[in-house]
């Protein structure tokens, strides 16, 4: 999906942005990365941190990666961005920390991705615009509680200046792209009714499928 949108806007300066990639060997940029673009990783678990340092040293010798091991929230994303010498105009930006990515994603300044890629909640259906309240110290309890709905999404992108086009079959992942690029390339309406997938994490999934078992917690409705 990633390819296809660029295919359709083009590319800028290839620079790509992602927190929460896992060990790197499976994410939204590892693409990317491999095909020349030049990118910023940022990982908060250390044995993933571990990993990441031995697998891809010679991208971080080279100057096409630059990765840092630590937690990212509201308050300190900004400064990352700026000590990392990553600011300006982007290709892409993938948000991906299991709970707080809408509170993130809302007070990202420093860069101006021309794509956002994050992850939504998809047990919560569209009309809903909820989020789990912001938690500095949020972990992730493998449960429904987490993150915020598609819609919570839909509506921050629109106050950002970005457009919801598309989400990946699984309903994990959703795409937005900003305004100023959409034109008619992409399927209108812009919604979350419009683009919803539900959750087929099965797809992911080898064994009994126990992927998100219910769970609750505090909600924002935005």
């Amino acid at each position: 999906m990633i390819q296809e949108i660029f295919q359709r806007i083009g590319v800028s300066n290839r620079v790509f942005i992602e927190f929460g990639v896992g060990d790197g060997t499976e994410n939204n940029s590892l693409y990317l990365l491999l095909s020349g673009w030049r990118g910023l990783w940022i990982e908060g678990d250390k044995a993933n941190a571990v990993t990441i340092s031995q697998k891809f040293s010679t991208f971080m010798q080279s100057g096409k990666l630059t990765f840092l091991h630590k937690f990212v929230d509201r308050d300190s994303i900004n400064g990352v961005f700026v000590n990392a010498q990553f600011s300006g105009e982007i290709d892409l930006l993938s948000i991906d920390i299991d709970g707080n990515d809408y509170w993130v994603w809302e007070v990202i300044s420093e860069v101006r991705p021309r794509v956002v890629v994050i992850e939504y909640n998809a047990v919560f259906r569209p009309p809903l615009a909820i989020v789990a309240e912001y938690n500095k110290d949020f972990a992730w309890n493998g449960t429904s509680y987490y993150g915020a709905s598609l819609k919570a999404l839909e509506l921050l992108g629109l106050r950002k200046g970005y457009a919801l086009v598309g989400c990946s079959l699984s309903g994990i992942n959703a795409f937005f792209v900003r305004q100023d690029l959409v034109h008619d390339k992409f399927c209108a309406p812009w919604t979350a009714e419009n683009h919803f997938e539900p959750p087929r994490f099965w797809f992911y999934k080898i064994g009994p499928l126990d992927m998100h078992p219910p769970g609750v917690g505090n909600y924002k409705n935005v």
